[in-house]
């Protein structure tokens, strides 16, 4: 009788290729935000493109707003650490510079255009209060990298509020123009 190999569903190997299933389902909702939208977009239309049922999805995510909080997650702990890299560069302009060119990279390439914040509404109260709260966060990291360039003299005196917001929105407004192909 042939051995059975058992394998541990804890196991390193295991859990890599759950994460990886749980990136592509990400990606391919991505792709279906940014061409259908998250409201018309449905679970099969999710499932199609990794060519599986759409109970195969249920096996990750409890429902579609679950994949959007979770893309949501992602791309947040993405400008979260390109935060982080920015505090080993030793300038407000380089360390902006970073910022900037990090986040069109994200909307670029991690969120392929999606139009993700623009969809906060769609997820719970409790959700949204979470991911507008690191938004939050992000967007005031960004006012105090301009306000340090201002007391620098680095950059020209401006409201830097308004200077982050106008940074934000164009980066953001990529997902409205934005198509990979």
């Amino acid at each position: 009788m042939p051995a059975v190999v058992a394998f541990d569903a804890q196991s390193p190997r295991v859990r890599a290729k759950r994460e990886r299933r749980r990136v592509e389902i990400l990606r391919a909702a991505l792709r279906a935000f940014r061409e259908r939208g998250y409201h018309q977009t449905t679970l099969d239309d999710i499932a199609e493109r990794l060519d599986v049922r759409k109970s195969a999805l249920y096996h990750y995510f409890p429902d579609k707003e679950s994949i959007l909080y979770e893309c949501h997650r992602e791309s947040l702990g993405e400008l979260g650490r390109i935060v982080a890299e920015t505090r080993d560069l030793p300038t407000p302009r380089e360390r902006l510079r970073h910022i900037i060119r990090e986040h069109v990279r994200v909307m670029t390439n991690t969120l392929e255009g999606s139009p993700l914040a623009f969809e906060v509404t769609a997820l719970s109260p409790e959700r949204q209060t979470e991911i507008i709260a690191a938004r939050d966060r992000y967007e005031r990291e960004v006012r105090r990298l301009v306000e340090q360039g201002i007391r620098d003299k680095e950059f020209r005196r401006v409201d830097a509020k308004v200077a982050a917001f106008a940074m934000l929105g164009a980066i953001n407004w990529i997902a409205r123009w934005y198509r990979p192909e």
